[in-house]
């Protein structure tokens, strides 16, 4: 069984450290942050089912964080920390897009209720709950089999189309050229082939804001890809 997997983005380190500790023993596996921009290249990596952000951050701070995330298309749900306690900071998080907060001092139990809470309710895939995807300036359309960039139709081919949708539902994960072929193309047996690469490289060119240094399907190199949109 895969462990929720939790970034905690926090300054100070006592709190950090704890906080940590206490996810752990809960079962959840924990990377951590200690400023925003450290936890904005983490968050926006993709992979994670949590994240604990902090408002009052070095560098970069937390609603800056969660409006960056959220514009990148990453839609982890996002809890925030505030020591503030105003009404006012609350609803700005939350129309950034954070999906609940906790006002220091808490309890750890309170957040470890929190962020259950927030397990179940999140999506099993990107489309569950509702049939579109939109990462950076591209909206995918999955009843439909149509995508978008800038508002304006991407011709995609099938299979073109079943990837980039294979991507997404994997968003996060590092996926080698043989799974693609397994899971995409439904070879058994594994051809010497170029074909992944060719796909790759089209679907960038159709989807990227810029082809050669790619945002959203990264290459992992000696194993494969990895979408981060």
């Amino acid at each position: 069984m895969t462990l929720p997997k939790v970034l905690l983005v926090e300054d100070e380190p006592g709190l950090r450290l704890t906080l940590s500790d206490r996810l752990a023993s809960e079962g959840y596996a924990v990377e951590t942050a200690a400023d925003g921009e450290a936890g904005l290249a983490r968050a926006a990596s993709g992979g994670y089912d949590l994240i604990v952000l902090d408002v009052m951050l070095p560098r970069m701070n937390g609603f800056d964080v969660c409006r960056e995330v959220r514009q990148r298309g990453v839609a982890t749900p996002i809890l925030m920390l505030t020591a503030r306690g105003q009404v006012v900071d609350k609803v700005v998080g939350l129309k950034l897009g954070a999906d609940d907060y906790l006002t220091k001092p808490f309890e750890a139990i309170e957040l470890m209720a929190r962020l259950e809470a927030l397990l179940r309710r999140r999506p099993s895939s990107p489309q569950a709950g509702g049939e579109s995807y939109r990462f950076g300036e591209v909206a995918v359309d999955f009843r439909r089999m149509e995508v978008t960039r800038e508002g304006q139709p991407v011709d995609l081919s099938a299979r073109e189309f079943k990837l980039l949708r294979h991507f997404i539902e994997h968003r996060g994960a590092t996926l080698s050229r043989d799974a693609l072929l397994t899971d995409v193309w439904g070879y058994d047996e594994m051809p010497m082939t170029r074909t992944v690469d060719v796909h790759v490289a089209g679907l960038r060119q159709k989807i990227e804001p810029n082809p050669r240094s790619p945002e959203y399907i990264l290459t992992v190199h000696g194993l494969g890809y990895k979408f981060v949109g």
